[in-house]
């Protein structure tokens, strides 16, 4: 942070316009929920404010006081030089507007998986009512867990993740949404603690990275769990043995949906003749598959 640019900011707007271009000659990376420079710099600077994003227009031209400013370039500088992703700088992540608290204990919520609960998974679920039992498998934040609880009115919602830490975050974000009485938290190994039971919905944001593609992620991805995002040499470690062992833990007519990011290839020379279904998203239709429990091996 430099004097100077202490010295003449004075807006709302004088700030949003240093911060774009702090961003743009650092040549940061934009992969954890904003599209570019201007809406990372409008998310933190909207936000530190307690202000909504979508009033920006309305609040452009507002003074700010000597402390807001100093708070602002302070968050502004931590995003650039050790290149915090701008939801850990405010603990605070959107998913298909849900609002989520995060920290570097879980992975920051952009899963595709949000996009098709937020259109109700039709057709892949006839009747939202009749579904009782909803399982999300490395739940992370919980932010999944959330949304089924919202939409399935009628289920029992079990959040499992292998991190005890993430689960910590998951809890407060199910408080936060008075969920406590329909979401169950479980340390798991995948399914082992849950063996016993059977879903309707079982949903599943694994890690899918590949060894080589970890290598590659930008700084700003080195604040995530590693174990959150890294699924081995073909990016289907975990994937194979959820799909492997899912029929057993679907009632019949289940469906399993799991994202696979871009690896679509992967997963179908990985599964053989398995039919699986994939569904567009605003990425297209490579990301996230749909298997049948009757369909399962």
């Amino acid at each position: 942070m430099t004097i100077d640019a202490q010295a003449n900011l004075r807006t709302l707007r004088d700030v949003l316009r240093y911060a774009v271009t702090r961003f743009n000659e650092s040549e940061l990376a934009f992969g954890h929920g904003q599209a570019d420079a201007f809406e990372e710099a409008a998310f933190i600077v909207m936000r530190t404010l307690q202000l909504p994003l979508q009033r920006l227009d309305f609040f452009a031209d507002a003074y700010l006081t000597h402390g807001e400013i100093n708070g602002l370039l302070q968050s502004i500088e931590r995003r650039v030089k050790k290149r915090v992703p701008a939801a850990y700088l405010l603990n605070e992540a959107w998913l298909q507007g849900y609002k989520f608290y995060v920290d570097e204990r879980v992975i920051i919520p952009r899963t595709f998986i949000a996009e098709l609960l937020h259109d109700d998974l039709h057709p892949w679920v006839q009747d939202a009512d009749a579904v009782t039992d909803v399982l999300d498998l490395c739940t992370g934040s919980g932010c999944l867990a959330i949304m089924a609880a919202d939409l399935f009115s009628n289920a029992q919602v079990d959040a499992v993740d292998a991190s005890a830490e993430a689960l910590q975050v998951a809890a407060r974000n199910v408080s936060d949404y008075h969920f406590d009485d329909r979401i169950a938290l479980i340390k798991s190994d995948l399914f082992t603690a849950v063996a016993s039971k059977r879903y309707d919905v079982i949903l599943c944001n694994p890690p899918y990275v590949t060894d080589a593609a970890m290598a590659k992620l930008p700084k700003e991805y080195a604040h995530e769990p590693k174990v959150a995002l890294a699924g081995g040499p073909d990016g289907m470690k975990l994937v194979k043995t959820i799909v492997r062992q899912a029929r057993g833990q679907l009632k019949r007519g289940g469906v399993l949906i799991v994202e696979v990011g871009d690896g679509r290839v992967a997963a179908e020379k990985a599964f053989g003749n398995l039919p699986l279904t994939w569904l567009t998203t605003s990425a297209g239709d490579d990301m996230v598959f749909l298997a049948h429990q009757e369909q399962l091996p």
